[in-house]
């Protein structure tokens, strides 16, 4: 097991670094009135609901153009402009490529409200591709910015058809003006080593929509000293990776009387039959269900004291990369991370000392950290998180920095690049 140390400055944003993201420009976006089209492969993920209400926030129409995925929030309707492009799911490769063929058509069917386009801003390689069409049909010089928040895992294989995404993408990226990524891991480990790509990136992190300090409060923890209850260890999100959840399970097993686990969100790669096998079995795992996006969350965390960040579903490249948003909503509200030491979220979290890391094998690890961790020991951590800027949980100025970035680069018909 290892112990956390200092993180990065803020939104972690460096200027004129030949490897590091984008600057952070102080100057008016100038985007008040300008329309972005935004191409989302899920209109109900809370990602896409914060980007969207974000870009508002700062003066673009934005319409969407979105499929859908029937997994949680189902009967939510979009309050701005959307265009429905139909359902998708997923993992589902080949479904997915018959969902973007008949989505061709809703594109060229609206080609008229694409024509006026400040911005084309797709997530994920499926609706770059879209985005892409939309601009070659429209005869727009708008650019086109490509947003990442995972590295799929086909794209890590080999094989024809991964050699295939990838140069597929790489074609892509070469028509893309700004590519904007949620962990800088993305960049060093994937688009710089795998991709070679050496134009502009910019570092936008998952962390929370400024109205969550409006809503309420960081919400008061339990002291760890309280009577002999047992440590509450909560995982909330997209719940997914069977390695993950099977380890869940032997420490539960194990730690009964000693450690709860709480469960909030909803199953993608966990098999259901599976959970609820487990939720009968073990006393110590219990399930809220599916939850609303930012608004539950004060509720969610109120009675954990540490956060589940070890994802084991891809440990050798995504998992190993990115930085989860429930790192994000539990640091605003207080609540330590336990993650894998060597992995991005790990690091971060060392270089704070705001959490604990645990190095292989992990389940040894983690049951002599619940077997030995004292309430002094736990409640110097959450001091040391809860002495940490607000800045580094909830967006701002790394918000305004990319919306004077798409400004300036809608305002000139070919943004240069930078190349390292």
């Amino acid at each position: 097991m290892q112990q956390s140390v200092d993180a990065r400055d803020d939104a972690g944003l460096s200027v004129g670094a030949s490897d590091g993201p984008l600057g952070n420009p102080k100057a008016s976006t100038g985007v008040h009135g300008a329309e972005l089209l935004f191409f989302c492969p899920d209109v109900t993920d809370a990602s896409t609901l914060k980007r969207v209400q974000q870009f508002m926030d700062f003066g673009y129409r934005v319409t969407v153009f979105g499929f859908r995925r029937e997994r949680y929030n189902t009967a939510y309707r979009p309050p701005w402009p959307n265009v429905p492009l139909g359902f998708t799911s997923d993992a589902r490769y080949w479904h997915r490529v018959r969902a973007l063929l008949c989505a061709i058509p809703v594109v060229f069917a609206h080609r008229h409200a694409l024509s006026r386009a400040s911005v084309f801003y797709a997530r994920n390689i499926d609706q770059l591709l879209l985005a892409l069409l939309a601009r070659l049909i429209t005869f727009s010089r708008a650019p086109v910015v490509y947003e990442v928040l995972d590295i799929p895992a086909i794209l890590m294989r080999r094989g024809p058809v991964p050699t295939l995404l990838r140069a597929i993408e790489r074609l892509c990226l070469r028509r893309t003006s700004l590519l904007v990524l949620s962990s800088p891991g993305f960049h060093r480990n994937y688009y710089k080593a795998v991709q070679k790509y050496r134009g502009d990136w910019f570092l936008l992190e998952n962390k929370l929509h400024p109205s969550i300090s409006s809503l309420s409060a960081p919400a008061p923890v339990r002291c760890a000293a309280e009577g002999d209850r047992p440590w509450v260890v909560g995982y909330f999100g997209l719940i997914r990776g069977e390695s993950t959840f099977a380890l869940i399970t032997r420490l539960a097993e194990r730690l009964q009387g000693r450690v709860l686990f709480r469960f909030g969100g909803i199953l993608t790669t966990v098999d259901q039959a599976k959970f609820d096998e487990v939720l009968r079995r073990c006393p110590n795992i219990v399930y809220r269900g599916p939850y609303l996006p930012q608004q539950d969350l004060e509720d969610l965390y109120r009675d954990v004291d540490f956060t589940w960040a070890l994802d084991l579903e891809h440990t050798d490249h995504n998992s190993r990369w990115l930085m989860p948003c429930r790192f994000y909503e539990s640091g605003y509200f207080g609540i330590p991370c336990l993650a894998v030491h060597g992995f991005e979220v790990g690091n971060t979290i060392e270089r704070h000392r705001i959490g604990w890391t645990f190095d292989a094998p992990l389940e040894e690890s983690l049951i002599r950290f619940f077997e030995q961790l004292t309430p002094a020991a736990y409640e110097h951590i959450r001091g040391r998180l809860r002495s940490v800027p607000r800045t580094m949980f909830v967006a701002g100025d790394d918000v305004a920095g990319l919306c004077a970035i798409l400004g300036s680069a809608s305002a000139t018909p070919e943004p240069r690049q930078r190349h390292d």
